[in-house]
């Protein structure tokens, strides 16, 4: 039957959960809870059972939660245990009435036994119901319970003991004897495992070999990781490399960004342009969406939308978190649309390779570990002109600059306040600007 049902195969979700638990809480039968999600009955039943909460606080009007028979309230009974010789107490009282007396009968609900299973939407109050351990529906709770076992059904190996103890003695004597991991792998095809399963298992300690036993990974640095990258991954929808490749331009923009030492926070915003080999960098207080969007409005206003357009139309740039809102980018003063933003893949910074190494220009006079706390936008210009004044091999011996004015003319220039340097005076050390930290 539950084959039939459209969307029968998806999780529940918090929404439904907590559908589930006002239509529990106004009587409504699994069947119909069942029918508006979309869902099996059985799928509703075992949802409730398995995550209901127990609620020991409302016990009712009898109060001693130590007995729980039927016959608390009627029975006279003494020293049922025989432990005591002269024992005055009724032993609906005692805690260990349920233990020892013959005629115990554990007071049960029908409504816990059976369908709904718990006691949302009962009749009757719960301060005057008599039964000890109740049970509730919670949506929230049964969310975060749900949540909490699919995380621990995914911890761990999927194999046995005996199995990992077989494939143990095979891959642990290898690695003493130096082999690589794939090497065994290739030549032990019973193990049934990656070569990435593999150092998994070596890095979790789960084996008896351990890292320090593989020939080369002892010498590794450990990986950096990229703690700054965008994390909403709606932003990638249509801007993905390979969008950007599916629009085969001739010419485009390169977008980036150059850190400085960690006791400044100020960062360089950099662009590129491919086909003039054009080097524009402004300097920015903070790594932000909004100190980023700035720059681009002032661009903007300098050049003009027109102006704007023709140079920053398409913007292929990395993943950073400071280019993580590319709508306000996209999109001008007025509302118009001034660009087209897209994003490398991740690790992929060849790419946008024209940028790179034009960084590496940028770092022969502002090196790496230099602060730029001191640093102001007019000696990042001078940086500038002197980068588009060296002539390039491919531009067959023309400088960036040359091209820029023969494609774009005088006024671009002015607005981005460009200006040539005579060759003998072009000068890419640290010592061309006013400091040198």
């Amino acid at each position: 039957m539950s084959r039939y049902i459209p969307g029968n195969q998806k999780h529940l979700t918090l929404d439904d959960r907590k559908y589930i638990e006002r239509s529990l809480n106004e009587g409504v039968s699994f069947k119909d809870i069942a029918r508006f999600l979309c869902k099996d009955p059985t799928t509703i039943s075992k949802e409730v059972r398995l995550h209901r909460l127990d609620d020991w606080y409302h016990k009712g009007p009898f109060y001693n939660a130590k007995n729980f028979c039927i016959h608390r309230y009627k029975c006279g009974k003494t020293n049922a245990c025989g432990k005591i010789v002269i024992c005055g107490v009724r032993c609906s009282s005692c805690p260990t009435c349920n233990q020892t007396c013959p005629d115990f009968v554990r007071e049960n609900c029908i409504r816990l036994t059976k369908a709904p299973y718990v006691c949302n939407g009962c009749p009757n109050p719960i301060t005057r119901c008599t039964i000890a351990h109740k049970y509730r529906y919670d949506a929230i709770f049964a969310n975060r319970k749900y949540k909490e076992c699919l995380k621990s059904s995914r911890e761990g190996i999927s194999i046995t003991k005996h199995e990992l103890h077989e494939k143990d003695m095979v891959i642990t004597p290898l690695i003493y004897q130096g082999q690589s991991p794939y090497q065994i792998i290739t030549n032990h095809p019973e193990l049934d495992m990656s070569v990435r399963t593999l150092y998994t298992y070596l890095e979790d300690g789960i084996l008896t070999a351990r890292n320090i036993d593989l020939k080369r990974k002892v010498k590794f640095k450990p990986r950096k990781v990229h703690k700054t990258q965008i994390k909403e991954r709606a932003v990638f929808e249509g801007r993905l490399y390979n969008d950007f490749q599916a629009l085969e331009l001739d010419h485009f923009t390169e977008m980036d960004t150059v850190h400085s030492s960690q006791e400044s926070k100020r960062v360089i915003l950099t662009f590129f342009l491919t086909r003039e080999k054009l080097f524009l960098a402004f300097i920015m207080n903070r790594c932000t969406k909004g100190a980023v969007k700035l720059i681009f409005d002032k661009l903007e206003r300098q050049l003009g939308i027109y102006d704007f357009l023709t140079l920053f139309n398409t913007v292929l740039t990395d993943r950073g978190v400071e280019f993580g809102d590319p709508d306000s980018l996209e999109n001008g003063l007025d509302g118009t649309v001034r660009s087209s933003i897209y994003y490398c893949d991740p690790m992929r910074s060849g790419q946008k390779g024209g940028i790179e190494h034009v960084h590496t220009m940028l770092r022969m006079v502002l090196p790496k570990k230099t602060s730029f706390e001191y640093l102001t936008q007019w000696d990042l210009r001078t940086i500038v002109d002197h980068i588009n004044s060296t002539p390039r091999e491919i531009l067959n011996g023309r400088t960036p600059y040359d091209v820029a004015l023969e494609n774009y003319g005088p006024d671009i220039l002015k607005a981005l306040q460009l200006r040539p340097i005579p060759p003998d005076e072009v000068n890419l050390t640290p010592k061309l600007i006013r400091f040198n930290h």
